[in-house]
């Protein structure tokens, strides 16, 4: 396998009831596949949807496939980047799996850096509401790791920086201001016409309340979550990428 290039990816996804969540993740996934002809590239899922990551890694075993590189499809480094993840590895090392597993950076931002293909993708996808905006809230699904938010809040501040507009985060749970507070905390000091960017990988519940609040705020647009994105997928291979060379130059 040449430095920098992997044969075998497995992506994490944290799963959903919702209809759509698990096709985007599988639609992410071939998209990935595509523009790395002879990666094999498959999805799994810590909760909802299957198959769960150890069945997957055990797959891979099967067919022969030698290290594997485990992305997890975060946007926060939390709980279940910290906990669920690790976990993941040491049930499939007691289920008796010897090939190497190795785990990427999660897709937002890591020691302070934010990937630039993670703020053209939010940017592609408010442009892609066909809105003129004069400010944006970036809204994401929330939690209490006070850490994680603050990396929620340097993407906003780089996508406001990026658009030349004034950029707040929301969350949709778990933490404040909500994406309603956020749209009326704008308008309050003279935007008039704010969109909101959407700090997902999928669709959701919890998108679905961003957009009914923001809208009900008086939001001009709210942006479809990242999904399959060119971005996105650029994203995901350079996370993988990064790991292989990393391996590679030890």
């Amino acid at each position: 396998m040449k430095a920098g290039r992997v044969g075998a990816v497995l992506l994490l996804a944290h799963g959903s009831s919702y209809p759509g969540a698990a096709a985007t993740t599988r639609g992410l996934a071939r998209r990935v596949a595509q523009a790395r002809p002879g990666t094999d590239v498959r999805v799994s899922f810590l909760d909802h949807a299957g198959p769960r990551p150890t069945e997957q890694l055990a797959a891979f075993e099967r067919a022969g496939a030698g290290p594997v590189t485990l992305v997890p499809l975060l946007l926060t480094s939390a709980y279940h980047d910290r906990v669920d993840v690790p976990a993941v590895i040491e049930r499939a090392r007691l289920d008796g799996l010897r090939i190497p597993v190795d785990v990427t950076d999660v897709l937002g931002p890591v020691g302070g850096v934010v990937a630039p293909a993670l703020l053209t993708g939010l940017r592609r996808r408010l442009s892609d509401t066909g809105t003129r905006f004069d400010a944006v809230v970036l809204a994401a699904a929330g939690t209490r790791d006070a850490a994680a938010l603050s990396t929620v809040d340097l993407v906003a501040g780089l996508l406001g920086r990026g658009l030349g507009v004034p950029c707040l985060a929301a969350y949709a749970s778990a933490a404040g201001p909500t994406p309603g507070e956020a749209v009326m905390r704008l308008t309050a000091v003279g935007a008039r016409r704010v969109a909101v960017a959407a700090y997902f990988l999928a669709p959701g519940l919890l998108h679905d309340a961003v957009v009914t609040a923001a809208r009900a705020a008086g939001a001009v647009a709210v942006a479809e979550p990242l999904g399959t994105a060119p971005e996105l997928v650029r994203l995901v291979l350079d996370r993988a990428d990064a790991v292989s060379s990393a391996l590679a130059a030890a």
